[in-house]
Protein backbone atom coordinates (compact mmCIF):
# COMPACT_ATOMS: atom_id res chain seq x y z
CA UNK A 1 0.00 0.00 0.00
CA UNK A 2 1.20 3.42 -0.93
CA UNK A 3 0.38 6.86 0.60
CA UNK A 4 -0.91 7.47 -2.68
CA UNK A 5 -2.97 4.79 -3.10
CA UNK A 6 -4.54 5.69 0.61
CA UNK A 7 -4.43 9.23 -0.49
CA UNK A 8 -6.96 8.34 -3.73
CA UNK A 9 -9.08 5.93 -1.53
CA UNK A 10 -9.66 8.72 1.32
CA UNK A 11 -10.31 11.69 -1.05
CA UNK A 12 -13.10 9.27 -3.35
CA UNK A 13 -14.49 8.17 0.42
CA UNK A 14 -14.56 12.32 1.55
CA UNK A 15 -16.01 13.36 -2.46
CA UNK A 16 -19.23 10.43 -1.25
CA UNK A 17 -19.57 11.86 2.04
CA UNK A 18 -19.82 15.67 0.94
CA UNK A 19 -22.37 14.75 -1.92
CA UNK A 20 -24.91 17.73 -2.16
CA UNK A 21 -27.34 14.55 -1.48
CA UNK A 22 -25.47 12.19 0.74
CA UNK A 23 -25.85 11.93 4.44
CA UNK A 24 -24.04 15.23 5.52
CA UNK A 25 -27.09 16.86 3.73
CA UNK A 26 -29.50 15.45 5.54
CA UNK A 27 -32.20 17.99 7.58
CA UNK A 28 -34.19 16.01 9.58
CA UNK A 29 -34.99 11.98 11.40
CA UNK A 30 -38.75 11.34 11.43
CA UNK A 31 -40.20 8.51 12.33
CA UNK A 32 -44.24 7.35 10.79
CA UNK A 33 -47.07 6.12 12.06
CA UNK A 34 -50.70 5.44 11.40
CA UNK A 35 -51.34 9.09 12.42
CA UNK A 36 -50.79 11.81 9.52
CA UNK A 37 -47.99 13.94 9.59
CA UNK A 38 -46.29 16.99 7.63
CA UNK A 39 -42.49 17.15 7.29
CA UNK A 40 -40.46 19.96 7.92
CA UNK A 41 -38.24 20.51 4.77
CA UNK A 42 -40.39 17.98 2.66
CA UNK A 43 -43.54 18.07 0.99
CA UNK A 44 -46.86 16.31 1.86
CA UNK A 45 -48.71 14.37 4.50
CA UNK A 46 -46.93 11.10 5.64
CA UNK A 47 -48.48 7.79 7.16
CA UNK A 48 -47.23 4.68 7.38
CA UNK A 49 -49.04 0.83 8.16
CA UNK A 50 -49.34 -3.07 7.14
CA UNK A 51 -48.94 -1.47 3.38
CA UNK A 52 -45.79 0.77 3.71
CA UNK A 53 -45.42 4.36 3.11
CA UNK A 54 -47.98 6.51 1.90
CA UNK A 55 -47.88 10.04 1.17
CA UNK A 56 -50.66 12.94 0.42
CA UNK A 57 -49.18 15.62 -1.81
CA UNK A 58 -51.38 18.75 -2.03
CA UNK A 59 -52.20 20.67 -5.07
CA UNK A 60 -48.50 22.30 -6.71
CA UNK A 61 -46.73 19.31 -4.41
CA UNK A 62 -44.84 16.72 -6.43
CA UNK A 63 -41.91 13.97 -6.17
CA UNK A 64 -40.05 12.72 -8.66
CA UNK A 65 -39.61 8.64 -8.35
CA UNK A 66 -37.81 6.58 -10.12
CA UNK A 67 -38.05 9.38 -12.95
CA UNK A 68 -41.76 9.93 -13.22
CA UNK A 69 -43.62 12.72 -11.04
CA UNK A 70 -46.05 11.88 -8.58
CA UNK A 71 -48.65 14.39 -7.01
CA UNK A 72 -51.65 13.46 -5.00
CA UNK A 73 -51.61 10.01 -3.78
CA UNK A 74 -48.42 8.03 -3.86
CA UNK A 75 -47.71 4.25 -1.95
CA UNK A 76 -44.69 3.62 -1.52
CA UNK A 77 -45.37 0.08 -0.40
CA UNK A 78 -43.44 -1.73 2.07
CA UNK A 79 -39.46 -0.87 2.36
CA UNK A 80 -37.08 -3.71 3.20
CA UNK A 81 -35.28 -3.50 6.23
CA UNK A 82 -32.21 -0.83 5.25
CA UNK A 83 -33.48 -0.24 2.28
CA UNK A 84 -34.55 2.98 0.65
CA UNK A 85 -36.33 5.23 -1.60
CA UNK A 86 -34.73 8.66 -2.68
CA UNK A 87 -37.37 10.93 -4.53
CA UNK A 88 -36.80 14.36 -5.95
CA UNK A 89 -38.05 17.66 -4.68
CA UNK A 90 -36.67 20.22 -6.20
CA UNK A 91 -33.10 20.50 -5.62
CA UNK A 92 -33.33 18.23 -2.51
CA UNK A 93 -33.77 14.25 -2.07
CA UNK A 94 -36.54 12.63 0.38
CA UNK A 95 -35.25 9.61 1.64
CA UNK A 96 -38.01 6.91 2.62
CA UNK A 97 -36.56 3.93 4.47
CA UNK A 98 -36.93 1.21 6.89
CA UNK A 99 -34.42 1.07 10.27
CA UNK A 100 -34.92 -1.28 12.90
CA UNK A 101 -38.54 -2.04 11.88
CA UNK A 102 -39.62 1.59 11.71
CA UNK A 103 -40.57 3.42 8.51
CA UNK A 104 -38.68 6.99 8.49
CA UNK A 105 -38.36 10.25 6.20
CA UNK A 106 -35.28 11.80 6.16
CA UNK A 107 -35.16 15.16 4.01
CA UNK A 108 -31.80 15.34 1.92
CA UNK A 109 -30.70 19.17 0.83
CA UNK A 110 -27.52 20.51 -0.49
CA UNK A 111 -28.12 24.09 1.80
CA UNK A 112 -28.05 21.48 5.14
CA UNK A 113 -25.90 23.23 7.99
CA UNK A 114 -23.53 20.09 8.12
CA UNK A 115 -22.58 19.87 5.01
CA UNK A 116 -21.99 23.91 4.23
CA UNK A 117 -19.72 23.40 7.27
CA UNK A 118 -17.96 20.54 6.58
CA UNK A 119 -13.89 20.31 5.90
CA UNK A 120 -12.89 16.69 6.09
CA UNK A 121 -12.20 14.47 8.26
CA UNK A 122 -8.58 13.74 9.52
CA UNK A 123 -6.97 10.54 9.48
CA UNK A 124 -3.78 9.00 11.37
CA UNK A 125 -1.18 8.58 8.53
CA UNK A 126 -1.13 5.43 6.44
CA UNK A 127 1.19 2.33 7.92
CA UNK A 128 1.54 -1.56 6.85
CA UNK A 129 2.17 -1.64 9.94
CA UNK A 130 -1.88 -1.94 10.00
CA UNK A 131 -2.51 -3.84 6.67
CA UNK A 132 -2.50 -7.46 8.89
CA UNK A 133 -3.24 -10.86 7.25
CA UNK A 134 -6.56 -12.83 8.93
CA UNK A 135 -8.46 -15.92 8.87
CA UNK A 136 -12.49 -16.01 8.24
CA UNK A 137 -13.97 -18.92 10.43
CA UNK A 138 -17.69 -19.38 9.06
CA UNK A 139 -20.60 -19.87 11.31
CA UNK A 140 -22.36 -22.79 10.54
CA UNK A 141 -25.20 -22.22 9.98
CA UNK A 142 -24.65 -18.10 10.06
CA UNK A 143 -26.08 -16.30 12.83
CA UNK A 144 -28.53 -13.65 13.80
CA UNK A 145 -26.44 -10.68 15.91
CA UNK A 146 -28.71 -7.68 17.11
CA UNK A 147 -27.02 -5.09 18.31
CA UNK A 148 -27.56 -1.11 19.26
CA UNK A 149 -28.45 2.00 17.62
CA UNK A 150 -27.33 5.43 17.58
CA UNK A 151 -31.08 5.89 18.38
CA UNK A 152 -31.47 5.17 21.87
CA UNK A 153 -33.92 1.72 22.52
CA UNK A 154 -33.79 1.13 18.39
CA UNK A 155 -32.26 -2.18 17.66
CA UNK A 156 -30.54 -3.81 14.16
CA UNK A 157 -30.51 -7.77 13.61
CA UNK A 158 -28.05 -8.69 11.20
CA UNK A 159 -26.83 -11.63 9.67
CA UNK A 160 -22.81 -12.80 10.64
CA UNK A 161 -21.37 -15.38 8.40
CA UNK A 162 -18.54 -15.75 11.27
CA UNK A 163 -15.97 -14.16 12.94
CA UNK A 164 -12.28 -12.85 11.46
CA UNK A 165 -8.69 -13.97 13.72
CA UNK A 166 -5.73 -11.97 13.17
CA UNK A 167 -3.17 -10.68 15.54
CA UNK A 168 -1.36 -7.54 16.85
CA UNK A 169 1.99 -7.45 18.23
CA UNK A 170 1.46 -11.42 19.15
CA UNK A 171 -2.46 -10.21 21.04
CA UNK A 172 -4.79 -13.05 19.36
CA UNK A 173 -7.74 -10.64 18.23
CA UNK A 174 -11.14 -11.60 16.53
CA UNK A 175 -13.97 -9.61 14.96
CA UNK A 176 -17.49 -10.81 14.61
CA UNK A 177 -18.23 -10.02 10.97
CA UNK A 178 -21.20 -8.76 9.07
CA UNK A 179 -22.29 -9.41 5.31
CA UNK A 180 -20.99 -6.54 3.20
CA UNK A 181 -22.82 -4.95 0.07
CA UNK A 182 -20.94 -7.04 -2.46
CA UNK A 183 -21.15 -10.73 -2.55
CA UNK A 184 -18.61 -12.48 -0.77
CA UNK A 185 -17.28 -9.50 1.49
CA UNK A 186 -17.62 -8.50 5.03
CA UNK A 187 -18.11 -5.53 7.33
CA UNK A 188 -16.93 -5.17 11.08
CA UNK A 189 -17.93 -2.61 13.32
CA UNK A 190 -15.67 -2.18 16.50
CA UNK A 191 -14.44 0.06 18.56
CA UNK A 192 -10.96 0.03 20.73
CA UNK A 193 -8.64 1.64 23.08
CA UNK A 194 -8.64 5.07 20.93
CA UNK A 195 -12.28 4.98 20.63
CA UNK A 196 -13.43 8.50 22.38
CA UNK A 197 -9.67 9.69 22.76
CA UNK A 198 -8.76 10.21 19.02
CA UNK A 199 -11.44 8.45 17.37
CA UNK A 200 -15.43 8.64 17.20
CA UNK A 201 -16.67 7.07 20.94
CA UNK A 202 -19.18 4.98 19.36
CA UNK A 203 -18.41 2.63 16.21
CA UNK A 204 -16.04 2.70 13.09
CA UNK A 205 -16.51 0.52 10.14
CA UNK A 206 -13.97 -1.53 8.50
CA UNK A 207 -14.37 -3.45 4.99
CA UNK A 208 -12.72 -7.04 3.93
CA UNK A 209 -12.80 -8.22 0.82
CA UNK A 210 -13.85 -11.93 0.18
CA UNK A 211 -11.66 -14.70 1.70
CA UNK A 212 -9.10 -16.97 -0.63
CA UNK A 213 -9.88 -20.60 -0.69
CA UNK A 214 -8.09 -21.10 2.58
CA UNK A 215 -10.10 -18.86 4.00
CA UNK A 216 -6.97 -15.72 4.12
CA UNK A 217 -8.58 -12.21 4.46
CA UNK A 218 -6.55 -8.43 4.74
CA UNK A 219 -7.61 -6.43 7.10
CA UNK A 220 -6.50 -2.74 6.18
CA UNK A 221 -7.01 -0.48 9.28
CA UNK A 222 -5.69 2.10 7.34
CA UNK A 223 -9.51 2.40 6.03
CA UNK A 224 -11.42 1.96 8.88
CA UNK A 225 -14.17 4.91 8.64
CA UNK A 226 -16.64 6.87 10.35
CA UNK A 227 -20.33 6.02 9.73
CA UNK A 228 -23.03 9.10 10.10
CA UNK A 229 -23.60 8.77 13.48
CA UNK A 230 -20.27 10.47 13.72
CA UNK A 231 -21.57 13.76 12.07
CA UNK A 232 -25.36 14.32 12.34
CA UNK A 233 -27.98 13.12 15.18
CA UNK A 234 -30.07 12.35 12.30
CA UNK A 235 -28.79 8.94 11.64
CA UNK A 236 -29.47 5.13 13.14
CA UNK A 237 -26.01 3.33 12.73
CA UNK A 238 -25.98 0.38 14.03
CA UNK A 239 -23.34 -0.55 17.47
CA UNK A 240 -20.22 -3.32 17.32
CA UNK A 241 -21.50 -6.34 18.84
CA UNK A 242 -19.83 -6.40 22.20
CA UNK A 243 -17.28 -9.18 21.48
CA UNK A 244 -15.68 -5.90 18.55
CA UNK A 245 -14.33 -3.89 21.65
CA UNK A 246 -10.72 -4.79 20.94
CA UNK A 247 -8.35 -4.32 23.63
CA UNK A 248 -5.80 -2.23 21.84
CA UNK A 249 -5.51 0.91 20.51
CA UNK A 250 -5.84 0.47 16.63
CA UNK A 251 -3.87 4.30 15.80
CA UNK A 252 -4.99 3.54 11.93
CA UNK A 253 -8.13 5.10 9.77
CA UNK A 254 -10.08 8.17 10.31
CA UNK A 255 -10.06 10.45 13.56
CA UNK A 256 -12.90 12.08 15.09
CA UNK A 257 -14.70 14.36 13.04
CA UNK A 258 -13.91 18.52 13.11
CA UNK A 259 -17.38 19.06 13.99
CA UNK A 260 -19.16 16.42 15.37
Amino acid sequence: MSTQQWNDWHEAHERRRADKHGFLAVTGLYWLGPDPQRIPDAPGTWTTGPDGVVVELDGGESLVVDGTTVTGRYAFGPIEERKEIKAGWGDAVIEVARRGGYDIVRPRHPDSPILKKYNGTPAYAPSDAWVLDGRFVPSDPPRQVTVGAAVEGLEHVYESPGRVEFEVNGTPLALTVFNGIAAGTFQALFTDETSGVTTYAANRNLNIGPPDADGHVVLDFNRATNLPCAYTEFATCPLPPAENRLPIAVEAGEQYPPNP
